[in-house]
């Protein structure tokens, strides 16, 4: 695999039982890239180790005055140069692809995760934890691959160069064998510790990225409020426990560094002291002892591969945890039994909602994250039972059933099946960077223009925004750019935008969770009947608690405690439904008690919103 190949076209299906199961499915993907990281790396290393046997043979040539053995030798060490130098460069080029290479496997599948949940991925996995993992826990994984890819050629090396000494000079040869194992493994008790501060470290930074995030999507609201000290304040707090875990962490691996360097310099003293004995009592020679001595201290570096991969392992494993975390989520119930997009009816089993095909539909619900939950569910993501409180977890009911479109589960659709059937618009929709005419450009059935989705989504005051802010896209508002998230834009013209590219897509049901909760009651009664002029004959759900809108609606279904309690016409329920006059009107329980079906109460209600609605 080659950086230039990237993206995969297919980045594969990762084994997500663990952490340490994910870093070796990793692994096993990318094993050509390990097996040239360990070629070059061989070339390397053994070109380092034959080094100090050339420079032995020199000195031993100059004390010998043999001219032609020490012309031999320099010939032999220029050799080993030019093949530290090749194998060193090709060494990093591989590692590095190897890197590369798995953090953008990694960020793939992310990214395909991301794209089946949806909404729903922020739901059951904070949105902080995503943005860490997509961007610093990708990094490490990539490190500990990289890592590994030296650390394979490193421990062969010094395999092969132990071998050698013993063969060449046991006296010396020994010592340097049986220390290399301790040398290597001297840290090992110190690991455990290391990682848990390490462990530390990364936790509190993930809050710390996940408080920054909210603060950042909050700014506007919170300079209106006056709040912004507030959570900067907390950011701070947030950011100096992070420094002091970091210090905490710095100081243990600073101590498993210095381990690293005093055990070797002790290897090294007690070598010189005993070759230098044997050299004087002429049981070596002196370019013997040379060799040894260099052999030993080339050593050095090798084992210093040791701690990296153990440095990255530790960093990684929670990395890949987390990450493992995210991509353990699904979507799909079960297999994929139907290839053709459904039409029908829209059925939630679960709670009793019937869209009928055609219709316009709006949902009332009392409270605004059960109306979030049961869009997503509308949407196709399956969502386990959640046990009661005071139930214990094993008395959770199993997984809710899936919702049904023209009779057909939604969880047993292919994803881009599913997508194209069902098209679900969150309460605060995203939109990227980008041209307005780019934001558009999405997959659609074609029968919507863009025009028609505007100004059915009542866009002409952006359009004219958009036109004024033009720089140069010639006036033309499609042209212009939209900053990230549509920061430039208020939160009502976000939200009808956004609401103009759900209508192009024209799916087979469009869910709408508040769409009209940014804008002034005139332009919502407008976008009410634009939506319902465009998707006359198409299935749409609204979740909505605006007079203005339910009245619009063929049919509307109070949903109370996950259950669809009441069906009929907006004015109907207000007459007749309690409970449903107190999430539309407002009403206080007191109010509601004293209130009676069929009461002058109601009918004055009816009256004002009639009055509100002429307004409009």
């Amino acid at each position: 695999m080659h950086i230039r190949d990237l993206p995969y076209s297919d980045p594969g299906d990762p084994d997500v039982r663990s952490g340490p199961r994910f870093l070796l499915w990793l692994g096993r993907n990318q094993i050509r890239g390990q097996l040239k990281s360990l070629s070059w790396g061989l070339l390397h290393q053994c070109a380092l180790a034959g080094l100090p046997l050339a420079v032995g043979f020199a000195v031993q040539s100059v004390i010998d005055r043999s001219a032609g053995r020490l012309a031999l030798s320099g010939g032999l060490i220029a050799v080993l140069g030019a093949l530290i130098a090749v194998g060193d460069t090709m060494l990093h080029r591989t590692a590095v692809t190897n890197w590369i290479t798995a953090a953008a496997r990694v960020q793939q599948l992310l990214a395909r995760k991301t794209a089946e949940l949806g909404s729903a991925l922020t739901r059951r996995v904070a949105a902080g934890e995503v943005v860490a993992v997509s961007t610093g826990d990708v990094e490490k994984i990539g490190w500990f691959v990289e890592a590994l890819s030296r650390f394979a050629a490193a421990a062969a090396a010094l395999v092969l160069i132990c071998v050698g000494l013993v063969l060449y000079l046991p006296s010396l040869g020994v010592l340097v064998a049986l220390s290399v194992p301790v040398l290597a493994l001297a840290v090992l008790p110190l690991l455990p510790r290391a990682t848990r501060r390490a462990d530390v470290q990364r936790e509190k930074a993930g809050k710390a990225t996940e408080l920054a995030s909210d603060t950042v999507a909050g700014l506007r609201v919170l300079r209106g409020i006056g709040g912004e000290e507030l959570f900067l304040g907390r950011y701070r707090r947030a950011s100096q426990e992070v420094r002091k875990a970091a210090v905490r962490s710095a100081r243990m691996w600073s101590l498993i560094s210095a381990i690293q360097v005093l055990l070797p310099g002790v290897l090294l003293i007690s070598l010189v002291t005993y070759g230098a004995t044997l050299a004087r009592d002429g049981k070596i020679g002196v370019g013997q002892l040379v060799t040894v001595y260099s052999a030993a201290t080339l050593m050095l570096f090798p084992l210093r591969h040791f701690e990296e991969i153990a440095m990255a392992y530790s960093f990684s494993r929670p990395s890949a945890q987390r990450a493992v975390r995210v991509l353990s989520l699904s979507r799909v119930a079960r297999p994929s039994t139907v290839d053709a997009v459904p039409s029908g009816d829209l059925y939630d089993p679960a709670t009793g909602l019937m869209a009928p095909e055609g219709l316009f539909t709006a949902v009332v619900c009392g409270d605004p994250d059960e109306a979030g939950r049961l869009a997503d569910r509308l949407g196709g993501h399956a969502q386990p039972a959640v046990a009661r409180e005071g139930e214990a977890e094993e008395a959770a009911a199993p997984a809710l059933p899936s919702v049904l479109l023209g009779g057909v589960p939604l969880d047993e659709l292919e994803l881009d099946a599913a997508r194209t059937a069902v098209l679900v618009q969150d309460k605060d929709p995203v939109l990227l960077s980008g041209t307005l005419r780019e934001l558009l450009d999405v997959p659609s059935s074609g029968r919507v223009a863009a025009a028609d989705a505007l100004s059915a989504a009542q866009c002409g005051d952006v359009l004219d925004a958009l036109a004024q802010a033009s720089v140069d896209a010639d006036g033309d508002p499609m042209n212009t750019r939209i900053t990230e998230r549509g920061r430039s834009l208020s939160g009502g013209q976000r939200q009808r935008l956004a609401l103009a590219r759900s209508l192009v897509t024209d799916p087979e049901a469009l869910v709408l969770d508040e769409p009209t909760s940014a804008v002034d009651s005139h332009t919502e009664a407008r976008v009410a009947q634009g939506i319902k002029a465009l998707r006359k004959d198409r299935t749409t759900v609204a979740f909505a608690s605006s007079p203005l809108l339910l009245d619009l609606a063929d049919r509307v279904a109070l949903v109370h405690d996950g259950t669809v309690v009441a069906v009929g016409t907006h004015r109907d329920l207000l007459r007749d439904e309690p409970r449903y006059r107190a999430v539309v009107t407002r009403e206080t329980d007191d109010e509601i008690a004293a209130a009676a079906p069929g009461t002058n109460e109601d009918i004055d209600a009816i009256e004002t919103i009639e009055e509100i609605e002429e307004r409009a």
